[in-house]
């Protein structure tokens, strides 16, 4: 009799035999309890009126299959007045209505599937002695999500997109900044989906979110009362891209100006404030100082070939790789760098027919839309627009040649020598400069900091960013956003393009920075979740979606599974 009692499936279930199958597997005959109780009026009946079979898959024993053949009985309810005339035995600690497996069965099912995922969950179940397809591993994680539900009361969330497909399309993820765990998962990144979130969950009151001003917008119109906080890490890693950006100026070759001082410095300063395509002509002097920089690197590495020197010696004067200096020496010109071909997505592919009609004064967007359309264009109209606005900034600047910055054409001097690191020899690119602009003296190596001093010595441009890039850490340190409003200004009025562009757009979403410095929260916990639904997206081969990698990512119901 207690033999019986340890194959029994659960209570209320009587075991009335064992047996070993020819196929190597258990069969466990049961039958249900010897009355029912009506689930309407709740009397107890002992009257049958037939019965009912069900096979449930269980626990394996020595690695063996086990199943379940539980006999349950139809009762017919004795008192006259219930509706209810037959029912039959409900046995909610052993299986739900209409299940295969028992529950603790399911269980682990539910578990693998969560951790795993199909496949792997189906190869490991078959071993474990429990043979379930992984259509059927998914379909009950799918379902076991679709019936969970937080009833926890979400306070501090943060939002981050994450892609489907990069550069094609995002999806959304809410993360509860304060239990460490996966809200939701939205299936787009737009300001209607995410503001609808917000709308169905009003106790949130604060909003952690990167710079994207789509997550921006959608806080103020889901969740009015509800306090936005910049992401820290992307407001060091803009103020880094600036520092960047500002040193490329100077030319990956060089690190020093390739163009004047002046045409970079505080003689634009109120071209920038008065300009309103002051971007673009900042964009168009960087690629001319890169090409302009470009060609320095190609003589000095063609002068040092006819000196005599090895492609190993070249390399480690320039800082280029081995292999470039050997492409690089079978060339008489500086080779030009690789374009796709053009697609009938971009209005480039019909620049020949467009600068023919605007030749002939055609000049309209909406007519040069319709007409490139009839020839093949399967692009926006704003593409359109951005390209026809060049022309016309041109032709401006062509017309008033003070209305634009020009082109300053400007080879650098003999005496202009490349920043190097003082150990290795190799030039201190503007990546690595910037990284170290931001570093703090105290975090920095031995060798990091001979290459700040090289820096500080050689471009005082450097010199006045990294002062601006501490007293911006400084004021995360410390926080007291009082300073910020002072900082701005100091950067605007710095000469600096790159940082005046940076503090500038700082200056538009103040109240979110000020609140980053105050309180505590940030987006980490966000990317974090989004670099596990990364591995789980690239285990399942990109093949999930929405509702899979929801199931996935949403924590387990701890009442329903026996975890720690």
């Amino acid at each position: 009799m207690q033999l019986k009692t340890k194959w029994s499936p659960g209570p209320g279930a009587k075991v009335l035999g064992v047996a070993l199958t020819d196929d190597d597997g258990w069969v466990v005959s049961a039958a249900g309890p010897a009355s029912g109780i009506c689930p309407d009026c709740g009397r107890r009946t002992r009257n049958r009126h037939g019965w009912s079979n069900r096979s449930l898959q269980d626990l394996p024993v020595q690695g063996k299959t086990v199943t379940v053949k539980l006999r349950l009985s139809r009762w017919r309810c004795a008192h006259q007045k219930c509706e209810r005339q037959t029912f039959t035995d409900r046995l909610p600690t052993i299986a739900s209505p209409y299940a295969r497996r028992t529950r603790r069965v399911s269980e682990i099912v539910g578990l693998l599937g969560h951790s795993a995922g199909g496949r792997p969950g189906e190869r490991l179940m078959r071993r474990l002695g429990m043979p379930v397809s992984d259509d059927t591993i998914l379909r009950q994680l799918k379902r076991d999500a679709a019936r969970a539900h937080c009833d926890a009361t979400i306070r501090v969330v943060g939002i981050d997109d994450w892609s489907w497909r990069r550069s094609w399309r995002y999806g959304t993820m809410i993360v509860d900044l304060e239990r460490r765990s996966v809200v939701d998962i939205l299936e787009d990144r737009s300001v209607a989906s995410v503001a609808r979130w917000l709308e169905q969950h009003p106790s949130v009151e604060i909003v952690s979110r990167d710079r994207c001003g789509l997550y921006a917008q959608a806080a103020r119109e889901g969740a009015p009362q509800a306090r936005q906080v910049a992401d820290r890490f992307h407001l060091l890693q803009n103020l880094r891209v600036a520092i960047e950006e500002q040193m490329s100026l100077s030319g990956r070759a060089t690190g020093r100006a390739l163009l004047p001082d002046k045409s970079i410095g505080s003689a634009q300063i109120d071209l920038i404030q008065d300009d309103p395509h002051v971007d673009t002509t900042h964009r168009r002097r960087v690629r001319h100082a890169h090409r302009q920089s470009r060609q320095a690197v190609f003589d000095t590495v063609h002068a040092l070939n006819k000196e005599g020197l090895s492609y190993s010696e070249i390399a480690r004067r320039t800082g280029y790789g081995r292999r470039s200096i050997a492409k690089w020496l079978t060339f008489e010109t500086p080779p030009d760098r690789q374009k796709s071909a053009l697609k009938p997505t971009s209005p480039l592919y019909f620049e020949a027919f467009l600068a023919a009609c605007w030749k002939d004064g055609n000049r309209c967007g909406r007519h040069l839309f319709h007409d490139i359309k009839q020839r093949g264009y399967t692009g926006s109209f704003s593409n359109l627009e951005r390209l026809l606005a060049s022309w016309r900034r041109s032709e401006r600047s062509v017309k008033d040649s003070a209305s634009a910055a020009p082109i300053i054409s400007h080879q650098p001097g003999r005496n202009a020598v490349p920043i190097r690191d003082p150990e290795t020899g190799h030039v201190i690119s503007p990546v690595v400069a910037a990284a170290l602009c931001l570093k703090p003296r105290s975090m920095l190596t031995i060798s990091q900091a001979r290459r700040v001093d090289a820096l500080k010595q050689s471009s005082p441009e450097f010199v006045s960013m990294r002062s601006l890039a501490m007293r911006f850490r400084g004021i995360f340190r410390s926080r007291d956003p009082g300073k910020l409003d002072s900082w701005i200004d100091d950067a605007v009025n710095s000469g600096l393009v790159a940082i005046a562009r940076f503090a500038r757009v700082l200056h538009r979403d103040l109240d979110a920075v000020y609140n980053a410095i105050e309180l505590p929260w940030s987006n980490g916990q966000a990317e974090d979740q989004i670099n596990r639904l990364k591995t789980i997206k690239r285990a399942m081969y990109g093949r999930a979606g929405p509702e899979l990698l929801r199931a996935r990512m949403l924590p387990l119901d701890q009442s329903r599974y026996h975890t720690k």
